[in-house]
């Protein structure tokens, strides 16, 4: 599996080279390009998940290397079909360097052998990882989309547009597929954050035991909420929005990597080297 692992890494960074050169040269080829090598990459690295999974019979989450490369493979396959059904081409320069680099980062972390546990044989568990990596995958799209949407604006506002004015879609565009991301990242978190709540209740005996990863998740939850909330009763859109896109997956990162590294909880057990 390790040449399927380097060669899932070097699609992935293949695609982050054809949509910056689709930046600089706008041509349909390199676009077309970019697509098509993140879609070989994911069905690598598909090939890798299922692989695991089957030789483990336990869902590939039992330790950082094997829950950064879960993070890697859903982001690709939710940018794969959000690109698909939105045809927001730009997109690209964003997410294939991310996809790439969280490869990258699991290239570099040990994958040392893990004992079968019960604790991950279970299907509220596979159900809480999926839907809350898909959440997260919606919210880091969010975040680009956001960065996009500031550079257009800045372009917009400048005398001379120039370089991104020319290259980046509609301001309308992106804070409306931003909003859509973050709606879809906000129900799957949900539907991860009450599947969590089972799967606690099944392993460690009660719902809720104000865990880190818990508070945190909670906060990141309520965090959207609110974004959401002011966006339908008050009308945050356009430069609010994107900035709180962003922010709110800075929020998202600490959740992941913040919490689990510099607090001690029940989810150790997911990302120990």
């Amino acid at each position: 599996m390790e040449i399927v692992i380097i060669l899932t890494i070097l699609l992935y960074m293949l695609s982050a080279a054809g949509y910056f050169a689709f930046l600089f040269f706008q041509k349909d080829y390199l676009h077309r390009a970019g697509y098509f090598l993140i879609l070989a990459g994911f069905v690598c690295h598909s090939v890798t998940i299922v692989y695991n999974f089957v030789t483990s019979g336990q869902i590939p989450v039992r330790n950082l290397h094997e829950t950064l490369s879960i993070a890697g493979w859903i982001a690709a396959g939710f940018f794969l079909i959000f690109q698909y059904k939105f045809r927001l081409r730009i997109l690209g320069i964003y997410a294939a360097p991310l996809v790439a680099l969280i490869m990258l980062a699991v290239s570099q972390v040990p994958n040392q052998p893990v004992q079968a546990q019960s604790i991950f044989k279970s299907f509220w568990l596979f159900s809480h990882v999926i839907a809350i990596f898909i959440g997260e995958a919606a919210f880091a799209l969010a975040c680009g989309i956001g960065l996009l949407y500031l550079l257009q604006e800045n372009a917009i506002k400048t005398k001379n547009p120039g370089f991104f004015f020319r290259r980046l879609p509609s301001l309308e565009l992106l804070d409306n597929t931003g909003y859509i991301c973050i709606v879809v990242g906000f129900t799957m978190v949900t539907f991860g954050l009450i599947t969590g709540f089972v799967y606690a209740k099944s392993v460690w005996g009660k719902f809720w035991s104000w865990d880190p990863k818990e508070v945190w998740s909670g906060i990141t939850w309520l965090f959207y909420a609110a974004l959401l909330h002011e966006r339908l009763t008050v009308g945050w859109r356009g430069r609010r929005a994107a900035i709180m896109a962003i922010v709110g997956f800075g929020v998202v990162l600490f959740t992941f990597f913040g919490v689990n590294f510099l607090l001690k909880g029940h989810h150790e057990a997911f990302t120990t080297f």
